[in-house]
């Protein structure tokens, strides 16, 4: 059986969470109907937005379920961004450095397509958001709608000041977001206590189902919708509501998460052992438990993941292919790092099926990988030819 080492990107579906999932699916009734069928829907409805926001500290009229994290985030950014606009226009967007595409093309659209004016804060090199930056771009202008950031890097791990950077916005008047996604389910999430107007969570990233996440969105806050048609969750999001994924989400929500941090750690040392050049990349401390994130110097991190996947060892890299041409990981270029370095990506996520035996695993893959990688070199940068 493979070994499953990219929970980052998706962890498998709790137990608990599938049990209700697929006991759920054969309730009939829409949870806006106001006969008995309807309401037993409702109540499945209900009982799994209470357990998320239960998970979040927040209140569960602040939960408002989407199809997942990028939606989520859609919804936030658009959202704020449009409703700031109404007394008087307001087109600039704050945005940390390095984000998930999920807010990088979200912000490109509104630029392209609504005027938005945005305004990037850089990372430093273990990419903490720069907060000095942030305040003197707060104090320079005052025609700002929102800022959004990732409450933890999904790349590298690296968790931001929240409470800061929402304490300097709000003092300038400013809304915040904050992408959760990545750390929901790995650090404490305590939306209550951040201060924050808006947050993204979504559920296959803690052990739910695929197909919903949710905005946390403050009792105060605004926001445009996205959807129209019916105003089912506070006019905010319209659409007949899914009761199965919502109380598998809330199930997902409601279960202790595994420490993983121990055994993150032994397969940090490990890497670092075996493979003496590797360089962890992101804070070495105050980063996601779950992370270990490495560069490979004169290795190909697509390389690397191949020969690992032959290996039968599942990672990720932070490196894309588009069209033939290999690229950069954008977060570790705005961390200061050369093309030649961030193109050496890989990330390692642990989680709840996580054990000593898949570290074993991958520590003694490792070494090999990176000899045939190493001799391999640097793909080219010039388109592939062909069909």
């Amino acid at each position: 059986m493979p070994v499953y080492l990219d929970h980052a990107a998706t962890t498998p579906i709790l137990p608990e969470a599938l049990a209700a999932f697929t006991d759920a699916l054969a309730t009939v009734g829409n949870p806006s109907s106001i006969h008995s069928a309807g309401q037993r829907a409702k109540m499945l409805l209900e009982d799994g937005r209470a357990r998320v926001a239960a998970s979040l500290d927040a209140e569960p009229v602040e939960v408002v379920f989407t199809s997942g994290g990028t939606e989520s985030v859609n919804l936030a950014v658009k959202g704020l961004f449009w409703a700031r606009q109404v007394d008087h226009p307001r087109p600039r967007i704050v945005v940390a450095a390095g984000e998930h595409h999920a807010t990088v093309d979200t912000v490109d659209w509104l630029e392209r397509h609504d005027g938005a004016v945005v305004d990037v804060v850089p990372l430093d090199a273990q990419g903490h958001l720069d907060l000095d930056g942030l305040e003197a771009r707060l104090a320079a202008a005052s025609d700002v709608a929102l800022v959004t950031f990732l409450w933890a890097n999904n790349e590298v791990g690296t968790i931001q000041p929240v409470a800061r950077i929402v304490e300097l916005a709000h003092a300038a008047g400013v809304p915040v977001h904050a992408d959760a996604v990545a750390a929901y389910g790995q650090v404490p999430v305590s939306f209550r206590d951040s201060g924050l107007d808006a947050m993204s969570v979504s559920a296959h990233k803690i052990g739910g189902p695929v197909g919903i996440g949710a905005l946390v969105l403050g009792r105060r806050a605004t926001v445009e919708p996205l959807i129209h048609g019916g105003g089912q969750q506070r006019q905010v999001r319209s659409g007949t509501q899914d009761a199965p994924a919502a109380i598998a989400f809330g199930v997902a929500a409601a279960t202790p998460h595994a420490d993983v941090q121990a055994l993150r750690d032994r397969l940090v040392a490990g890497v670092l052992d075996a493979v003496p050049s590797a360089v962890l990349r992101g804070d070495p401390v105050d980063r996601l438990p779950g992370n270990a994130h490495f560069t490979f110097p004169g290795c190909e991190g697509d390389s690397l993941l191949f020969l690992l996947d032959a290996a039968g060892v599942a990672v990720s890299t932070g490196s894309a292919c588009q069209a033939g041409v290999p690229e950069a990981s954008h977060v570790l270029l705005a961390m200061g790092l050369s093309e030649d370095e961030a193109r050496g990506a890989l990330r390692v996520t642990l989680g709840h099926t996580s054990t000593d035996a898949d570290v074993d695993a991958f520590l003694a893959a490792l070494p090999d990988a990176v000899a045939r990688a190493s001799v391999a070199g640097m793909a080219s940068r010039e388109p592939l030819l062909g069909r």
